[in-house]
């Protein structure tokens, strides 16, 4: 079986942040990196080259596949912003038709500025997230 290819990094998140080339992505990504640190408690650490994380945990599917992935996180991609925030087997529609403007993945929301969401309502996502992937697999915070 093939390693993830997203691991830790050393890289500093503040430096990261301050690298991205889109500016309402860049100024977004230090509101993301501020909201996530309080709603985990957690210090984020780099994930890959593009993906800032919050925790982490270690996962081990019926297939045999297992691994370690951060818990939340978020990355400022050139398209748009990709959320981490959802384990991908819970029903968040209610908190969704609340949020604001968003597109989904099977565990990703994409945003494309946060001006178009509700910031309570988002990080009450992130902590039902937390909460639901708490269930189902031990979280170390970072």
């Amino acid at each position: 079986m093939a390693d993830n290819k997203t691991k830790p990094t050393n890289v500093a998140v503040a430096d990261f942040l301050s690298a991205v080339a889109h500016p309402v992505r860049r100024a977004d990504g230090f509101v993301l990196d501020e909201m996530f640190r309080g709603v985990t408690g957690w210090t984020p650490r780099m994930w890959g080259p593009t993906i800032v994380g919050y925790g982490e945990y270690h996962y081990r599917y019926a297939s045999g596949r297992e691994g370690d992935s951060l818990a939340t996180g978020f990355s400022p991609r050139a398209g748009s912003l990709s959320l981490y925030i959802m384990p991908g087997y819970q029903d968040y529609q209610e908190i969704l038709g609340r949020l604001g403007k968003h597109k989904m993945g099977k565990a990703c929301l994409y945003i494309n500025k946060l001006a178009d969401v509700d910031m309570a309502v988002l990080e009450e996502l992130v902590r039902r997230g937390l909460d639901d992937l708490t269930q189902r697999y031990p979280v170390k915070g970072s």
